[in-house]
């Protein structure tokens, strides 16, 4: 772990992997709630979490807070996805894991998924819990346009495109579930630590 000054408040954290990433999101957050931690913000990324809004003194305690690897990742709420398992690259998919089309969509709804950290853009979520054996490339070059509500594969994550954007992941099927709206108190649905299952439509 590597701690690093950003601007006036913010610290970051340099983890390992994604896993230490995730121990580090909740336990900051548990730390936040109990009142040990000051912090406007606990942004976590792909080998990163962003602590901004903290008083002198926090980075001397973090070493000190170190959590235990395996923490807690799922605490959040569960959020279900209603998918039409329609995706173009959905045979593709089924190529690279050696099993049938059926079998793509079976152990997709069989595997519990949850957020990692957000990007790429407002109310995209990076999707963790497929197992490694199940990492698929992205596309050699990037489709021009994917539509809103695609649900794809890349690398070791699910993701749902909340708008319609370029995109290179694996479409393996649709949502009409609204992921992204400014009128809502939380616009994005999808945010770090939900519990998430793609469910059949």
């Amino acid at each position: 772990m590597k701690i690093r000054r950003v601007g006036a408040a913010g610290l970051l954290i340099e983890c390992d992997d994604a896993d230490r990433v995730e121990d580090w999101r909740a336990e900051l957050w548990r730390r936040r709630e109990t009142g040990e931690l000051r912090a406007t913000e606990i942004v976590p990324g792909a080998r990163t979490v962003l602590i901004d809004g903290v008083p002198p003194g926090t980075a001397e305690l973090l070493p000190l807070w170190e959590p235990a690897r395996g923490g807690i990742q799922s605490e959040g709420p569960l959020v279900e996805i209603p998918t039409v398992f329609d995706g173009e690259d959905l045979e593709p998919v089924a190529e690279l894991w050696g099993v049938s089309a059926g079998e793509v969509v079976h152990r997709l709804v069989e595997t519990p998924l949850h957020v990692a950290f957000s990007g790429f853009a407002p109310g995209f979520a990076y999707l963790r819990g497929l197992p490694d054996a199940w990492a698929v490339p992205r596309l050699a070059a990037p489709r021009p346009r994917v539509p809103a509500g695609a649900v794809a594969l890349a690398g070791g994550y699910a993701g749902i495109y909340p708008t319609a954007s370029p995109g290179g992941w694996r479409l393996v099927g649709h949502t009409d579930q609204n992921l992204f709206d400014v009128r809502r108190k939380q616009p994005a649905l999808l945010t770090p630590g939900t519990r998430v299952r793609l469910v059949t439509a």
